[in-house]
C-alpha cells in the first residue's frame, strides 16, 4: 500500500515537472474539451426552452384533447370523469392535472380603438395552473391573484393595441350558435412571450371562456397529464390510450404532427378524443433538432479527433525524451508495471486539470453568450429563454463527455507505456527511440 501510495505521488510530481512539455496537449485538451461541453450544454438547453414552452402551451406531457364534430373542441363532465378515472386505472400518477377551454383563432381584444385578432384563447383554473404562471416571464410581476375577470396578455398583443397592467379590454368571441358575444376583463398580466406559441395569445379563467362561449361551467377542451419523468409520457399514453378503448371514441394512436392534421380531418359524428404527447406536437420541431444534432455530432467528432491526434503526437515526444530516466528507474528497482502506473497517474491528473478547466472554460463562454439577444432571428424564440440562448448541464451528457476523454487518453497511453515499459534495459539507458 505504501508504495502504491510513493507510485501515485511521484506520478503527479512528474506531471508538474514536465507541465511545460504538456503545455501544448493541455491547451488543446482544455479548448476541445470546452466547446465539446459548450456544444451539448447549448443543445440540451435548446431543447429544455423548447419542451417547456410546448409545455406550458399544451397544458401537460399527456394531452387528452377533445374534437367535437358541433361545438369543436369540448367535453362535458361525463367524459371528463371517464378520462380522470381511465388515468387513475392506468397508473399515470401526475404531479398535477390541468383542465383548458381553447378557443382558436377567432377571438379579438379590443382597447382604446384598438383590435388584435388572438390566436389562442386559453380558458384556464387559476389556481391549478400557477406552478405555471409562476415560472412565465411577465414584464410586471403580478400578484397571481387572477379571478374572473382577470385577463393576460402576450406582450406582442398588449403591446400592439396598446394595453397596459389595470387597463380594461373587450375581449369578443362566437358563441357555440354562432353569435358574437363579448365581455370586460383587466389585464392583470403581460407575458414576454415572443414564440410561435405565444405571439397573440391570451388567458381567461375557463369558466368565464365557458360562459362566453355558451359552454357548461364544467366544460373544457382538454385535460393535461403533468408527470414527474416526462421520458415516461409515450408509455403512460399507451395505457391511457387501453383503458380508455370502448369507453369513448377514440382517434388513432398519432405519432406526427401529419398523422395528426390527417385524424383531425376525417369526417365524424359526435365526440372524438385524441390523445398527444408533446413529441407528437413537436415532430416538426424535432426534424430541425435532429438537424442540429447532425451538426453537433460532426463537431463533436472533430473535437475528439483532435484531442486524439494532439495527445498521440505529444505522449509519443515526451516518453521518447524520457527513455533514459525510464531506464534510470528500473536500474534502481522499479518494474514495469511501476512504471506504467506512474504514466497513468500522469494522464489521468493531466485529463482532471484540463476537463476541470475545459469546464470553467465552457460555462464563462456560455455566460458570455447569454448576454446576448438573439430574438431578431426570426422564430428562433421558441429555442431561447427570455429572448437569450440558455446551456444546460445535464448529468448524463457531462458524464459522456467526461467519459469520452478519458477513453481516448486511455487508448493514447495504454500502449506506448505498456511499450516503454518492456523496452530492453540496455535500450531505455542509450535512449532509444520507443
Amino acid at each position: 500500500m505504501e508504495k502504491l501510495r510513493v507510485l501515485i505521488a511521484l506520478g503527479f510530481k512528474y506531471l508538474y515537472r514536465y507541465r511545460r512539455r504538456y503545455g501544448f496537449f493541455l491547451a488543446a485538451l482544455v479548448i476541445s474539451f470546452a466547446v465539446v461541453t459548450l456544444i451539448t450544454s447549448l443543445k440540451d438547453g435548446m431543447y429544455e426552452n423548447v419542451y417547456y414552452t410546448a409545455q406550458s402551451h399544451y397544458a401537460g406531457d399527456v394531452i387528452a384533447l377533445a374534437s367535437d364534430s358541433v361545438y369543436k373542441n369540448r367535453m362535458g363532465k361525463k367524459e371528463i370523469d371517464i378520462i380522470l378515472n381511465a388515468a387513475e386505472k392506468a397508473g399515470i400518477n401526475p404531479k398535477f392535472t390541468i383542465k383548458r377551454t381553447m378557443y382558436l383563432s377567432d377571438g379579438v381584444v379590443f382597447f382604446n380603438g384598438n383590435a388584435v385578432q388572438l390566436k389562442y384563447l386559453m380558458g384556464c383554473d387559476w389556481k391549478d395552473e400557477k406552478p405555471l404562471m409562476e415560472k412565465m416571464n411577465f414584464t410586471e410581476t403580478p400578484d397571481f391573484n387572477f379571478g374572473n375577470d382577470s385577463i393576460i396578455l402576450s406582450h406582442p398583443t398588449a403591446d400592439q393595441i396598446g394595453a397596459r397592467m389595470g387597463d380594461s379590454v373587450i375581449l369578443e368571441v362566437n358563441t357555440v350558435d354562432g353569435q358574437k358575444n363579448t365581455g370586460v376583463f383587466i389585464v392583470k398580466g403581460i407575458v414576454q412571450d415572443s414564440s410561435i406559441f405565444g405571439y397573440f395569445k391570451a388567458y381567461i379563467g375557463r369558466v368565464s371562456l365557458n360562459r362566453l362561449l355558451g359552454f357548461k361551467d364544467d366544460d373544457c377542451s382538454s385535460i393535461g397529464f403533468f408527470l414527474d419523468n416526462p421520458d415516461t409520457a409515450e408509455q403512460k399514453r399507451l395505457f391511457l390510450y387501453a383503458e380508455l378503448s370502448g369507453k369513448l371514441q377514440l382517434a388513432p394512436l398519432i405519432k406526427n404532427r401529419d398523422e395528426m392534421n390527417i385524424a383531425r380531418d376525417e369526417v365524424f359524428k359526435g365526440l372524438k378524443i385524441f390523445l398527444y404527447t408533446l413529441p407528437v406536437y413537436l415532430s416538426e420541431i424535432a426534424d430541425l433538432l435532429s438537424a442540429m444534432n447532425l451538426i453537433t455530432y460532426f463537431l463533436y467528432v472533430m473535437m475528439l479527433l483532435i484531442i486524439l491526434f494532439s495527445a498521440a503526437t505529444t505522449y509519443r515526444l515526451l516518453l521518447h525524451e524520457r527513455t533514459r530516466e525510464m531506464g534510470i528507474m528500473r536500474t534502481i528497482g522499479f518494474y514495469g508495471k511501476d512504471l506504467r502506473l506512474i504514466l497513468w497517474v500522469e494522464m489521468l491528473g493531466l485529463g482532471i486539470v484540463a476537463l476541470a478547466a475545459g469546464f470553467i472554460l465552457a460555462v464563462i463562454i456560455s455566460y458570455i453568450i447569454s448576454l446576448f439577444s438573439f430574438s431578431w432571428f426570426p422564430s428562433f424564440e421558441i429555442f431561447m429563454k427570455n429572448g437569450k440562448l440558455t446551456a444546460l448541464y445535464l448529468a448524463k451528457s457531462t458524464a459522456i463527455n467526461v467519459a469520452s476523454v478519458f477513453l481516448i487518453l486511455f487508448l493514447v497511453t495504454i500502449f506506448p507505456s505498456f511499450r516503454a515499459s518492456r523496452k530492453n534495459l540496455p535500450d531505455l539507458l542509450a535512449g532509444e527511440p520507443l
